[in-house]
Parts: C-alpha cells; sequence; structure tokens
C-alpha cells in the first residue's frame, strides 16, 4: 500500500501492545502485504484489509488511506484466528 506516512489510532496501538505485535511487523505488512478485504465505504477514508506474514506467521491490519494526501491510518491489528479464517488466512470460515 503506498503511504506518505502512517499513524496509528488509540485502538490500533492497545491491540498491538495487549498481543505483543510491533510497530515495524504493521509496517511491513502495509508496505507488502496483500489486500484480502476492500472497504470502499468506510468513513472518513476508504480501508482494506491486509495479510501479511510476519515470522512465519500470519498478520491481518485494517488499515484506511485518505486519498487526499496519501496518509494511512491503522484502525486494527490481529493475529488471525485459524478457527475463523481459512488455512490461507485470506477468506472467513
Amino acid at each position: 500500500m503506498d503511504c506518505t506516512g502512517v499513524m496509528f489510532s488509540g485502538h490500533a496501538l492497545r491491540r498491538m501492545f495487549e498481543r505483543r505485535i510491533d510497530r515495524l511487523s504493521v509496517s511491513a505488512v502495509i508496505r507488502s502485504g496483500e489486500t484480502i478485504l476492500d472497504y470502499p465505504d468506510d468513513r472518513p477514508y476508504p480501508s482494506r484489509l491486509l495479510l501479511g506474514w510476519v515470522d512465519g506467521g500470519p498478520l491481518h491490519v485494517v488499515v484506511a488511506r485518505d486519498p487526499g494526501n496519501g496518509m494511512c491510518y491503522v484502525i486494527t491489528v490481529y493475529i488471525p484466528d485459524a478457527v475463523l479464517w481459512s488455512d490461507d488466512f485470506r477468506t472467513r470460515r
């Protein structure tokens, strides 16, 4: 995802702390992760769910991008639950 900068919501930072996920991992997913869901009607900016792999495991990042200036806002971050997601972590069961 092409971002001019990345800002983290308070919610995202809390979840990252609780889940022991660092900013570098999240930034790597934003740079090179795969979009698995688009949310074009989200407000104030369209967002998407990205899948990336960090230390051999899956990581989901929901990020919104301001189309006006390219700034990206991390909404939430989590390690997808294998019970709720397909084996490739791309689709919900």
